[in-house]
């Protein structure tokens, strides 16, 4: 067997087929890598590979035509099928030798996300898994090569034969969709024809997940056509030694089994859990669920079924995968797809509006909520060019949100504060609270006898103006029944809001006079002002706490340290070197001066006060200890999309930790949106240019030359 392979790859390596093979792949990817992650700064790799799986079709084939086809038109195959070695070993040996030449081309275009991660890329798990996927569909591409070149001794119809069986597993997709899966006839031909479908496994590889169906696919096609190319051998073998044609009852017997096991085994792995067959490995958690729903769902005791409006195959896959975890993680969810072709008023039960394809209806008994296709993503709009850029998921936040309100008795209701020129929640900030499925109210105290008894949770978010007294005290008595505040401090407002720090005196907690400047430049962004402060690892910043949150014009706030009834936790804190200047009109510096508080500095807190509420009891009124929560940061400007935007979803994530913790006495689960990664390739356009030129034509033109050169000079030899 060794001997063969050493033979083989031989003969691909000194002949120009093997280095053309090298030559051509790298090219191509060069091509696409100088424009696409060199050009536009895209820091994935898999949206280079994904630009050429067409390449294949035609490669493969002429990199395996000549394995067993040049041998019979030579009739040098009589050799070997009358030789002591098993068919199976010279058949291994014919694969291995154009498997070395695809790795050897795979080992080159390693070095690309390298490259990528050196000029600022950070998606570099992202980008190996997809070289991975792409390494496996091309060792399956070429098994089904080496068995078209053992159907004919001619090596252009084993090339044409090979081309075509490949082509039709990379159009399968489109070839299966056109299938309508009502009855048994339809879903059985989908299943069949599915089953030689090459290029879906390798999209999960280009989507960032370890795909263990999808390795499981690949393998088990390579060993399928590597037996059948040894029933075709020892069918030759047969024909050779007793000069008779026959195939013999042993190799249709063996054909079948192995069809049907690999069948067998794929139908088996595809019932696996998507928490077991897929291994997420983006930056963001794309195709994982957190914690925060895995607890959710574990305590879910009402059946949901979700409908899905497309097929299956229509439906986008990222969307699909986190049905599909969904539906793995709790026996009371279940996901039925519904073909509006077939069933165009289906949701016409459920709302009067139209939906998109790919909309999902979320329905436990007679409570639906319907999920529009577009709620899934976020996009932000570039007012240059005119176009909305995708720049993140929320699949899992409105899934999650919409199981809630389902299966929900009762629902929180949150106020925001207005009286006093606070800044409204909007954009994503405003979206938080709506998956909450929380009624959000205004609250105008100067109207209102006392804040409402259903409030689940008081907003008030960064006040230019002091309370009332009357204010003041109508929410200190809210803080004695057990309500919740979440604050934020404005930079702009009077130096003195005595009312505003009654409340929050109420937790022990006052606010530091000035405006905090961050003097570790690790710990700001262009301005001392644009703070990047660390963010404690704590409950209250569970899924945030290893993100870097952008923290503009941040007041500071400070408490004792030990004080009767209140548990203090901080949240966000600033360097040692940063300092709170509260005279501003005379600042000659950002360093420490005369007047100033050193840090570090408290710029997000979290108090917890225990205070006795009444407990009505058969036996009369008893007290009993119940928590009030304060959570505080330093800037209202934390909580806009402007800021944001500058950490692609880590504001908003500590919004919604924020917004969770504060409202678990309603069990309320908000899960943010989850950014996809804009880590973008900052690389000088002469940089790009030399690098582009070594994989587009420097590498490929050694390859060819190399190749060119072997050939000539054992030519001569």
């Amino acid at each position: 067997m060794i001997a063969i392979l050493k033979r083989e790859t031989l003969a691909l390596l000194q002949t120009v087929t093997g280095w053309l093979y090298i030559a051509a792949t790298i090219a191509l990817m060069g091509l696409y890598f100088y424009a696409i992650n060199l050009g536009y700064g895209d820091p994935k790799f898999a949206d280079t590979l994904g630009m050429f799986p067409y390449l294949i079709l035609i490669t493969a084939p002429v990199l395996t035509m000549r394995a067993f086809s040049e041998e019979r038109r030579s009739k040098t195959d009589q050799l070997l099928l009358t030789s002591p070695i098993s068919i199976w070993k010279i058949v291994v040996a014919k694969y291995l030798a154009p498997a070395i030449v695809h790795t050897a081309t795979m080992v080159i275009m390693a070095f690309v996300p390298l490259i990528i991660l050196a000029n600022g890329g950070t998606a570099v798990a992202e980008n190996y898994v997809a070289w991975l996927g792409f390494w496996f569909y091309g060792l399956c591409a070429l098994a089904i090569g080496v068995f078209a070149s053992s159907l004919s001794e001619s090596q252009v119809i084993a090339a044409v034969v090979g081309f075509v069986m490949l082509f039709l597993g990379f159009m399968m997709p489109n070839i299966t969709s056109l299938i309508t899966d009502t009855g048994w006839f339809g879903t059985g031909l989908k299943k069949i024809l599915g089953s030689f479908d090459l290029i879906t496994p390798l999209l999960s590889f280009f989507d960032g997940c370890i795909s263990l169906t999808g390795i499981i696919y690949y393998v088990t096609i390579i060993a399928l056509f590597l037996f059948l190319t040894t029933q075709v051998i020892q069918k030759r073998r047969w024909t050779v030694s007793s000069n008779r044609f026959s195939l013999g009852a042993f190799s249709i017997g063996g054909i079948i089994i192995a069809i049907a096991l690999a069948v067998f085994v794929n139908l088996a792995a595809g019932e696996l859990p998507s928490t077991i067959s897929q291994i997420d490995v983006t930056a963001s958690g794309l195709y994982s669920m957190t914690d925060t729903t895995k607890d959710f769902l574990s305590k879910l005791d009402k059946d949901v079924t979700i409908y899905v409006i497309g097929t299956e195959d229509n439906v986008d896959t990222t969307v699909k995968q986190t049905l599909s975890k969904y539906q793995d993680s709790s026996s009371h969810i279940k996901v039925e797809y519904i073909d509006p072709y077939v069933n165009p008023t289906f949701f016409q039960q459920y709302t009067s509006d139209n939906i998109s394809m790919g909309s999902l209806i979320v329905v436990c008994g007679d409570v639906s909520k319907v999920i529009d296709y577009s709620l899934m993503f976020t996009s932000e709009f570039d007012q240059t060019t005119y176009q909305s850029t995708v720049t993140g998921y929320d699949g899992e936040g409105q899934l999650t949100s919409a199981i809630q309100f389902v299966t929900s008795d009762s629902l929180p209701v949150i106020y925001e504060l207005t009286g006093h020129n606070e800044t409204a929640l909007a954009g994503e900030f405003l979206s938080v609270v709506q998956k909450a499925n929380a009624t959000l109210g205004s609250l105008e105290l100067l109207t209102s006898e006392a804040v409402p008894d259903d409030a689940g949770l008081v907003i008030i978010n960064g006040p230019q103006s002091d309370l009332s007294e009357d204010d003041a005290q109508k929410l200190i008595d809210y803080i004695a029944t057990g309500g919740d505040l979440l604050v934020t401090l404005n930079y702009e407002a009077p130096s003195s809001l005595p009312n505003l720090e009654k409340v929050l005196a109420e937790y022990e907690v006052s606010m530091v006079p000035g405006l905090v400047f961050e003097n570790d430049a690790n710990m700001y962004y262009q301005s001392p002002l644009f703070m990047i402060p660390y963010v404690e690892a704590t409950t209250y910043t569970s899924t945030s706490g290893s993100s870097r949150v952008f923290d503009p014009y941040s007041k500071a706030v400070s408490y004792p340290e030990a004080a009767s009834g209140v548990a203090f936790t901080p949240l966000l804190m600033s360097s040692a070197s940063a300092v709170a200047k509260a005279d501003l009109t005379n600042v000659t510096s950002a360093e420490y001066e005369e007047g100033d508080v050193q840090g570090p500095l408290t710029l997000g807190l979290e108090a917890t006060k225990t205070v006795t509420a009444a407990d009505s009891t058969e036996g009369g009124t008893e007290s009993a200890g119940v928590n009030s929560e304060l959570i505080i940061f330093g800037s209202d400007l934390m909580f806009t999309d402007e800021a944001d935007q500058m950490v692609p979803g880590a504001n908003t994530t500590l919004f919604t930790d924020a917004v969770n913790s504060l409202s678990s006495a309603t069990d309320t689960v908000v899960i943010p949106a989850k950014a996809y990664d804009v880590s973008q390739v900052t690389i000088t356009q002469a940089t790009a240019l030399i690098w582009g030129i070594l994989f587009m034509a420097v590498i490929p033109l050694l390859c060819l030359g190399a190749g060119v050169f072997i050939w000539y000079r054992r030519r001569k030899s």
